[in-house]
């Protein structure tokens, strides 16, 4: 095989354990480029093709994830990671727990550890690498790693998120979450909901975004028929898809362009947490972004009254 072909054949694990890294889907894509060009300019073949391209994209997340990390601080409102629709790495007996992993919760308290432990959990926790492996991928001893992902696994299994077992019962109650949202029903979505869901919009700055997270099944409820009722008189619409691993949805303006992508936490047959992205820069990667702040213009100006 080329050297095109064997690198093709590992894209999907490079870019799953860099998207678990770093939170960021153009994050991990530039990762494994630069991973592809470092590979590309080695004059000799590595012993191990899969050791070697996974040391490279996780030292290369690892240098990303600490300037990130920087920017983050000073990142306007809550910071969520890019929205996933698909992870391009599949292994059929652990499907449930990647798709766990992935999650916008699980990222979050991802983003509580320091990078280093991050990188070890992910490659140890998640992908199942042996500590040999993960002592090369991290640049650290064995005892070092075995240190580093007990703290991270202590860390986790603390704010570990809990999602709907049944992922069948998950997205009929989801069918049934965005049926009541088309349809403008606060009295079908508050029965939907966990008495304190959460509701929260990362918008960066950048697009228009809620002030503050909104708490229980009532506001939430009646904020989520009106906001969409206000948007649907513009044409806006919306198609339910996987989200991060969770029920979610896309949402798009009159011309298909993106506007924001929703993620619900579903558990014991409630939505426990709401979360919606509108940050276009974190929305590139889905198509064309819809310019959310002349939408919410085209909002208000409906909403007032004709003379």
């Amino acid at each position: 095989m080329t050297r095109e072909t064997e690198f093709e054949e590992l894209r999907p694990l490079l870019f799953s354990i860099s998207y678990r890294i770093l939170g960021s889907v153009t994050g991990a894509e530039d990762a494994v480029q630069e991973t592809w060009l470092r590979f590309q300019a080695s004059p000799t073949r590595p012993r191990s093709l899969k050791a070697f391209l996974s040391t490279t994209v996780t030292r290369i997340s690892i240098d990303v994830l600490g300037s990130a990390r920087v920017r983050r601080e000073a990142y306007v409102g809550p910071w969520f990671p890019e929205p996933l629709l698909a992870d391009p790495y599949q292994d059929p007996e652990r499907s449930v727990e990647l798709a766990d992993s992935v999650s916008m919760a699980a990222l979050l308290l991802l983003e509580r550890l320091s990078p280093l432990e991050r990188a070890v959990f992910v490659l140890r926790e998640v992908f199942d690498f042996g500590f040999p492996e993960v002592a090369s991928a991290v640049g650290r001893s064995e005892a070092a790693c075995r240190q580093l992902a007990s703290r991270a696994r202590r860390h986790m299994q603390n704010g570990r998120p809990r999602f709907e077992a049944d992922r069948k019962q998950r997205d009929v109650l989801a069918a049934r979450f965005f049926a009541a949202l088309r349809e403008g029903d606060v009295a079908g979505l508050r029965e939907l909901l966990a008495a304190d869901v959460s509701l929260a919009g990362d918008g960066g700055g950048k697009a228009p975004q809620l002030a503050r997270v909104i708490v229980g099944a009532a506001a939430v409820a009646r904020l989520l028929a009106s906001a969409f009722r206000r948007v649907a008189q513009i044409g806006a619409t919306f198609e339910p898809r996987e989200v991060n691993g969770q029920a979610g949805a896309i949402f798009r303006d009159r011309d298909g362009k993106v506007l924001h992508t929703l993620a619900l936490d579903v558990l014991d047959g409630q939505v426990q947490t709401i979360r919606s992205v509108i940050n276009p820069d974190k929305l590139g990667h889905l198509g064309p972004v819809a310019d959310a702040w002349a939408i919410d213009r085209e909002v208000r100006q409906a909403r007032r009254p004709t003379k």
